[in-house]
């Protein structure tokens, strides 16, 4: 069985390869790192802190989280983590869980309208923090199961990304535990004994076709030991001419250049 020992420097020596690989952060950076109280983001905030005493350069570090105004959600809980903590941190309230059950159908899961409203009031949170970039704690996981539901249900190919700008462009989106494993995350957040907030959106419905995917994703990994390194490894080696997309690669120029060969 690992230790907390073995299991921290599993998960730290990920964090660093992919902030190393996607050139996450530079001196001078000011991060906002989106903490919601489930056991990634509090992983993702240790990671952070880590690294912040280990890197070579300097950098700044706000926790945030927002307070969706879910009935029952212990307020205390956060703010007492991070005092003992002695992280700089700011608990931004907006009631978004009124407008995602008056938004959302009756049968209908309230994950895409949620992330909508939140992923905007952080954005917002992060430039009146004066943050240039925020980060958020997705790992692995997450990764593949997107780019499967994107696959299977939506018709394109498409994931969460380690690294990106905004649409406004003005802020750069992070995440550090983007090759980090679920099932390491969740021994950590075990053994630290993180004081976890239960969602009670997206945790409480069922019958997401997320939950369906992550499934499928640990069976395939049950039968065919390694798949999911196999299949990370295989979004970080993309070859457009062998896809079908005009607009990643110019179909039309590979005939000019044909009839132009042909001509010579």
């Amino acid at each position: 069985m690992d230790t907390i020992k073995q299991v921290t420097k599993k998960l730290q020596r990920a964090t660093a390869e992919a902030i190393e690989q996607f050139s996450m952060i530079e001196a001078g950076d000011r991060i906002m790192v989106c903490l919601s109280g489930g056991k990634d983001s509090y992983t993702l905030l240790d990671m952070m802190l880590h690294f912040q005493k280990v890197a070579p350069i300097s950098f700044e570090i706000i926790a945030v989280n927002l307070d969706q105004k879910q009935p029952g959600f212990p307020v205390e809980v956060l703010p007492n983590y991070l005092n003992n903590l002695g992280v700089n941190y700011k608990i931004i309230e907006k009631n978004t869980y009124k407008i995602v059950m008056e938004k959302t159908p009756e049968g209908k899961t309230t994950c895409s309208l949620c992330s909508r409203l939140r992923r905007g009031t952080l954005y917002e949170a992060a430039r009146d923090l004066k943050c240039n970039k925020l980060a958020l704690g997705h790992h692995r996981n997450d990764i593949l199961e997107t780019f499967f539901l994107n696959f299977f249900f939506a018709g394109k190919m498409e994931t969460m990304p380690p690294k990106f700008k905004n649409d406004a462009g003005d802020l750069i989106v992070l995440r550090p535990l983007a090759f980090c494993n679920e099932s390491d995350i969740e021994t950590y957040a075990t053994m630290m004994q993180f004081p976890i907030i239960p969602c009670n959106l997206c945790g409480s419905q069922e019958n997401l076709q997320r939950k369906k995917v992550k499934q499928m994703i640990a069976d395939w990994e049950t039968e065919f030991p390694d798949r999911n390194t196999i299949m990370m490894h295989a979004l970080q080696n993309v070859y457009p001419s062998h896809l079908l997309d005009h607009n990643i690669y110019d179909f039309d120029a590979l005939e000019s250049k044909i009839d132009e060969t042909l001509v010579s």
